[in-house]
């Protein structure tokens, strides 16, 4: 009989992922954190609120795309705004503002709405979910975060967090999205343990090209990361999503792009260093930058340094000056 995983003792999985570390040349803390990022995929996307549930970001490209061979550690997921605010949207295919006046009262209520519904649909269920499996782990939440703390099996550098954070938002409907399997990395080097596996709906990686890109053109203008730190992941992902054909499709496809700039100039309106408001249909319409400056290079570079020592990328990471010189590239083949 097969024995599941996360019930073995915490010896036990220590000694499973070291075969599987072994086997896949992945360190144990990211394994060990990976299953945990499977396990609550898997609890969400079996809840009745899945249907308007949406997994995107980093990590949808690599465990449901396998696009990207880089580990990542936070879970991004959009509620789909016409549920949670149907009285505010009513039926449009596209569900935007008609106006700043209008996108304020549209986000202040999307702000108190989407906590309250975290805390009473998503907290519960997977309280419920690891107390119906004996399973020990501390949950918290912050505005439309939800954070679950686990104890590791092993530890790394600290740049990667024994915590799974899920990120909620609700400003959009998610689509383009489609059914995908999602598997544990360690999974294929331990035949003989069952590990937690899902089947969300995902953002299709044209859609999250379009967002990660947009994103980047931000940084580069403003010559920051608001964010915080953990960005380099994005310059990353981008070179990925074209070694995969992703970008060559994602370009052609004007009205993706325009709406992810459409929908980006009203629910996240920037201004760059100069103080003058970004134009995020001028950037997939020929004026994107993909390469930043400065500063703002330097952060760039140590951030990617960081992310490289810690382990999150499963492949022989490129030296930053060729990812950069590929970034460069790409920024000039979109914006032709």
């Amino acid at each position: 009989m097969a024995d599941f995983f996360l019930q073995l003792p915490t010896d036990e999985r220590r000694d499973a992922l070291s075969v599987a570390a072994a086997s896949s040349g992945r360190p144990i803390h990211l394994l060990d954190k990976d299953v945990w990022v499977v396990w609550v995929l898997e609890v969400l996307f079996q809840a009745p609120f899945a249907t308007h549930l949406v997994f995107k970001g980093g990590s949808s490209l690599s465990k449901a795309y396998q696009i990207i061979r880089r580990f990542s550690e936070d879970v991004d997921l959009t509620y789909d705004i016409r549920v949670l605010a149907p009285d505010l949207v009513g039926g449009d295919a596209e569900p935007l503002p008609l106006n700043r006046s209008q996108e304020k009262r549209w986000t202040k209520e999307i702000r108190t709405r989407l906590p309250l519904w975290i805390n009473d649909q998503v907290v519960p269920l997977i309280s419920r979910a690891l107390s119906a499996q004996r399973l020990s782990a501390r949950l918290s939440t912050e505005g439309e975060k939800v954070f679950i703390e686990y104890e590791p099996v092993a530890k790394g550098s600290g740049y990667t967090r024994p915590t799974v954070m899920l990120e909620f938002g609700a400003r959009s409907t998610g689509e383009p999205c489609e059914m995908r399997p999602v598997r544990c990395d360690a999974a294929h080097h331990l035949p003989g343990v069952v590990f937690p596996a899902a089947n969300p709906r995902v953002m299709r990686p044209e859609r999250t090209f379009w967002e990660k890109a947009t994103a980047i053109h931000v940084f580069c203008v403003q010559g920051e990361f608001r964010g915080g730190n953990r960005f380099a992941r994005h310059w990353h992902d981008i070179t990925r999503l074209d070694r995969a054909g992703i970008v060559k499709t994602a370009i052609a496809d004007r009205a993706l792009s325009l709406a992810v700039a459409r929908h980006k100039a009203i629910f996240f309106a920037e201004k760059d260093s100069d103080g003058a408001a970004i134009d995020y249909q001028a950037a997939v319409t020929g004026a994107l930058q993909l390469v930043p400056h400065d500063k703002a290079l330097e952060s760039l570079s140590l951030d990617y340094a960081q992310m490289v020592e810690d382990g999150l990328l499963l492949d022989d990471a490129e030296p930053f000056s060729e990812l950069l010189d590929h970034c460069r590239e790409l920024q000039e083949r979109a914006n032709r």
